[in-house]
Formats: C-alpha cells, structure tokens, sequence
C-alpha cells in the first residue's frame, strides 16, 4: 500500500529575523545617606539628562520611594544601573 503525501503545502519563507525585545526599566530607589545634588548629579551621568529631568526623578524617588529613570534595552539598563551604583545608590532593573 502506497501512502501518498500531502501536496500543495508550502512552508513559508523567512526572509527577516524579528527579534521582540522586553522593555526594561531601571528603578531608583530613596535613602538617606545621599545629598539631592549626589543623586541628581549622578543621574545626570547614567541617563545624560537634563538636570531639571534629573531634579525630579530625585524628587520622585524621595516623595514616593522609587523612581523609573530609564527604559530601554536590557545591557542600556545595565550601563545606567552600574553608574547610579557607582556612588552606591540602590536600583533594580525590572521588566
């Protein structure tokens, strides 16, 4: 007994490679231990903001605990962490 395969099925062409990446964030969060001008300077450096830009995320992160500072690619995030820790400043990246 002959089994015949199925014709008239094509398997489709990739001609372009997508590639979904997540959205990553970087939070900053409150402490103690720092000056505003600390943190708002070194913000400045990790997301080459303004200082009016930098200024409220400072702010932010005081009145409410935290602050999202950046958002971009997983190894942006992780640039922008490691500048924010380099004064010791606490940040997590999340997803």
């Amino acid at each position: 007994m002959n089994v015949e395969k199925p014709t008239g099925i094509n398997e489709p062409e990739i001609d372009e490679q997508v590639t979904v990446g997540l959205p990553y964030k970087v939070v900053l969060f409150n402490d103690d231990w720092h000056s505003f001008d600390d943190v708002i300077n070194q913000i400045i450096k990790a997301v080459k903001c303004s200082y009016e830009t930098a200024r409220g995320f400072a702010f932010e992160a005081h009145v409410k605990g935290k602050a999202v500072v950046f958002e971009g690619e997983l190894n942006s995030c992780l640039k922008v962490s490691s500048v924010l820790e380099e004064i010791s400043l606490h940040t997590q990246i999340v997803s």
